[in-house]
């Protein structure tokens, strides 16, 4: 009896409810029938060991099919600019990474860089960065050796003033 009653409630329709979920948020949307979902939970933890209250939510969507999409749902940089009391907020998904697009599975690096870009594109990811901003070209006419020096430094202090702050429930 278990099983026609679960069988059921999945052949209806799912009536997506008006929910409020905290912003930004990630989904990972991975292929239950490839197995990926060790990946997915993997990707989870490192963006949610990178971010920690920056990000809002972080969910794992199971699909089939092959896929495995990263999107990330956010506020809009116009509607949080103008009076939120007149107008509803706005929620802008942007899609990070798809597998078949992209070619692949993305690089934790890339990855990381990519929500970066999206809900704070002035913030340093540390050692992440380092190879990649070496790569990018340089704003101003220095020599990539002389810019690599300020660049290692810099995030260590970040890192330790990061590191400095001590969640209210642990203490």
């Amino acid at each position: 009896m278990a099983t026609s009653t679960s069988t059921s409630t999945s052949s209806q329709p799912l009536q997506h409810a008006a929910v409020t979920a905290p912003l930004p948020r990630i989904t990972i949307q991975f292929c239950t029938q490839c197995k990926w979902m060790l990946r997915a939970a993997y990707f989870a933890q490192e963006l949610l060991s990178t971010f920690s209250l920056s990000l809002g939510e972080v969910a794992l969507q199971p699909s089939t099919g092959g896929t495995f999409i990263v999107t990330i749902h956010h506020l809009s940089p116009a509607s949080s600019s103008t009076s939120s009391s007149t107008s509803p907020a706005s929620v802008q998904s942007i899609t990070l990474w798809d597998r078949k697009t992209d070619g692949g599975f993305p690089e934790t690096k890339e990855l990381k860089r990519r929500v970066r870009d999206v809900i704070d594109p002035s913030r340093d990811l540390g050692h992440v960065d380092r190879n990649h901003r070496a790569a990018a070209p340089a704003a101003e006419a220095v020599p990539v050796k002389e810019a690599a020096a300020p660049v290692t430094e810099e995030p260590a202090k970040q890192e330790q003033a990061s590191s400095t702050i001590v969640c209210e429930d642990c203490t």
